[in-house]
Formats: C-alpha cells, sequence, structure tokens
C-alpha cells in the first residue's frame, strides 16, 4: 500500500478550496481518504495554510510520501 500525503479539492467552480490528507494512491484524488490532517485555502489574501505538524511528521516517519505541492505547503507551514 503506497500512502501519499495529497491535496483533495473541495469547493465551488472557480473557488477551489484544498484538504490535506493521508490516502493510498490506488482511491482517487477526491475519493477515499485514511485521515485528514489539514486545508489549504489559496483564494483567502493573506493564504490560509492549517496542517496538524505532529500527525504530518507521524505519516512521514511511517513512510508517507508528500506530494510535491503539500512539501511545498509543509515547508512554509514549517514541518519539514
Amino acid at each position: 500500500m503506497a500512502v501519499k500525503i495529497r491535496l483533495r479539492r473541495m469547493g465551488a467552480k472557480k473557488a477551489p478550496f484544498y484538504r490535506v490528507v493521508v490516502a493510498d494512491s490506488r482511491y482517487p484524488r477526491d475519493g477515499r481518504f485514511i485521515e485528514e490532517i489539514g486545508y489549504y485555502n489559496p483564494l483567502n489574501d493573506p493564504v490560509e495554510i492549517v496542517i496538524d505538524g505532529e500527525k504530518a511528521k507521524k505519516w512521514i516517519s511511517n513512510g508517507a510520501q508528500p506530494t510535491d505541492t503539500v512539501k511545498a505547503l509543509l515547508k512554509k507551514n514549517g514541518v519539514l
């Protein structure tokens, strides 16, 4: 089971809102997930990023691979 930390798109058309989730890589982008660890709202000014650092570190230490976008968000948030 390849576990990834990735974004799950929510919100209305042309108004995206993302949740940062831990999911099996075989599931669809907006499908089933294991755990929600935060959210990202790119439309606010300034951009709103809320991620539970403890959960993110736990999942990464257990072998979960963050996507490129999530890795950048984790660096901005000071988790990585």
